[in-house]
């Protein structure tokens, strides 16, 4: 199974992903053949500060679980409202 593949399964989850030129945490909004979309979130403040799409074959890790990402959604929950 090709990693782009797996990630098809993860849209919309929270992650780390470490391409080439970065890495960053933030939620995957869309995972093709050619590119990912992914929301990169600021960990200080837990706002999305940027929107990167980002070539698949340059994507050299991604971390779905793990205490970090626990805590961003975590946060991320906390800012959801009922209403």
């Amino acid at each position: 199974m090709r990693l782009i593949e797996k990630l098809k399964e993860f849209e919309q989850q929270y992650m780390f992903i470490r391409w080439a030129t970065g890495g960053e945490y933030g939620k995957l909004v869309y995972a093709g053949d050619d590119f990912i979309e992914f929301d990169v979130i600021n960990v200080d403040t837990m706002d999305y500060s940027e929107t990167v799409f980002i070539q698949s074959p340059l994507i050299l890790e991604v971390a779905i679980g793990g205490s970090d990402i626990a805590r961003i959604i975590a946060e991320m929950s906390s800012k959801i409202t009922l209403e």
